[in-house]
């Protein structure tokens, strides 16, 4: 099982399933709605997905007509996106997920849009969360 919630935790899921297929997007409404060079994200069932805590707390935005972009109202959170054209699916955002397996990547989209700036590698340092 696969557990989560956002920031302020307010809102809390479970995923009574398993993620197979992880996709990291570069276009520009993901890098926007998440404030990231880009969003990572997992395709699963909405008919495993459960929200089991703060349902009145998800607000919806549309930035096209057939899309709607699931948050947090009181912490501004992204959760999922989901197509309206395809109400069995929603995109779970993984940065949200707090207990469960989660594989690597399998695949980039939108590659067009890559931030230019953003290249990661393991030279980067990488730092304990009270950097020196």
């Amino acid at each position: 099982m696969i557990k989560g919630h956002c920031l302020c935790q307010g809102i809390q899921y479970e995923y009574h399933g398993e993620i197979n297929e992880v996709a990291i997007c570069h276009c520009y409404q993901c890098k926007q709605a998440q404030g990231t060079p880009f969003a990572t994200n997992a395709p699963v069932s909405t008919a495993a997905f459960q929200v089991v805590q703060g349902q009145s707390l998800l607000k919806s935005y549309f930035a096209s007509p057939n899309k709607r972009r699931v948050f947090c109202s009181q912490c501004g959170s992204p959760l999922f996106s989901q197509r309206m054209d395809h109400p069995e699916t929603i995109r779970l955002r993984l940065g949200t997920i707090t207990e469960g397996h989660i594989p690597a990547p399998q695949y980039q989209i939108y590659c067009d849009s890559r931030s230019a700036w953003f290249e990661l590698d393991q030279q980067t340092p990488c730092y304990p969360a009270n950097k020196p």
